[in-house]
């Protein structure tokens, strides 16, 4: 069966429409007649090969709603028509110490959706059946895309790194990332601060579920004042100042990535046994908890909805900066 999709063909030119034939379904996978699918940084970042990992024609999109098309043969919990969910990954060895562990997103041979992979720019796509999620009844399609990414690339640090109520929390950025973690850590019952550059954000990070907010070149007056920071954007910070803004054994989770390396003394860490930690998406457990969690507390992210036909101009808007906060496509 012919798959009819948008790819890139090379770094930095638009989306151009591309078929494929998938070859014979895997009696693992499962095939998704995709619906909806968000429009990521990520994308972008593997359409233009900034991280050097990117083989073309790349069909982009791992933000990906839809429902079951084809199941392999060994797949048994999962049925046709059922509404599903897959994200950055689609695929691990499932054998290793770390897929034994439920943490299938540190696999050797983990399998990103669009490393390698065509994604969800298209009208179907492919994935081991344990990436394929249910996506509860309470989430609507549109709204559930950006959860299999950036709800994930979240909630899971929340999880990882011990988040628990009463604990003073705080979000640098309040963009695709930080407006889903200010509602995540408001449900979790910390006391969350929204850190930002511009002063305009406050009320709306208020309306999320901050407590306080901070201008960014006010974090001098945040000394030990918080157990978690979660990073959500990507570029440079003051690291000396945010590490400075934890209390001892506070942990500063880097979601985004930095323009450049990390330049930070080792003392403020040592005297108060703070931590620098890596957050990431986390495995399928991860996600169907991030899913249930965001069912339970109906938290939502805030969308742009674009034509999947209209592919370049989300991508552009994405882009630019401008998206308030995740742009979606319906297929």
């Amino acid at each position: 069966m012919t798959i009819h999709a948008y790819a890139a063909k090379a770094p930095k030119q638009p989306l151009a429409p591309f078929e494929y034939e998938p070859g014979p379904l895997g009696e693992n996978e499962v095939e998704v007649a995709v619906t909806h699918c968000g429009v990521c940084h990520s994308d972008l970042s593997m359409s233009d090969n900034e991280w050097g990992i990117t083989t073309y024609p790349l069909v982009p999109g791992h933000e990906v709603v839809g429902t079951i098309a084809a199941l392999g043969r060994n797949v048994k919990h999962l049925s046709a028509g059922q509404r599903v969910g897959v994200g950055w990954l689609c695929g691990s060895c499932g054998d290793c110490e770390w897929c034994n562990r439920g943490k299938g997103h540190l696999c050797a041979e983990q399998r990103g959706t669009i490393v390698g992979h065509h994604g969800g720019y298209a009208d179907r796509v492919r994935s081991d059946a344990r990436y394929a999620l249910p996506i509860p009844d309470a989430i609507a399609s549109a709204d559930a895309a950006p959860l299999m990414c950036a709800g994930s690339t979240v909630y899971t640090p929340i999880v990882h790194q011990g988040v628990r109520a009463g604990m003073r929390t705080a979000v640098i950025g309040i963009g695709g990332l930080g407006h889903l973690a200010i509602q995540y850590l408001s449900k979790f019952g910390t006391e969350v601060t929204a850190i930002s550059g511009t002063s305009s954000k406050e009320a709306e990070a208020r309306k999320l579920g901050a407590t306080d907010f901070l201008l960014s070149q006010d974090l001098a007056k945040a000394a030990s004042r918080f157990d978690v920071i979660l990073d959500t954007v990507s570029g440079d910070l003051p690291w000396p100042a945010l590490v400075d803004a934890l209390r001892p054994e506070g942990k500063l989770v880097i979601c985004g990535v930095p323009a450049s390396e990390l330049k930070m003394g080792a003392f403020p860490m040592i005297a108060m046994e703070r931590a620098v930690v890596g957050g990431r998406l986390g495995s399928a457990e991860d996600s169907r908890d991030m899913l249930r969690f965001s069912a339970q507390h109906k938290i939502k992210p805030m969308i742009e909805s674009f034509g999947m036909k209209d592919i370049n101009q989300a991508l552009d808007h994405v882009r630019s900066g401008k998206v308030r906060y995740r742009a979606v496509l319906t297929a």
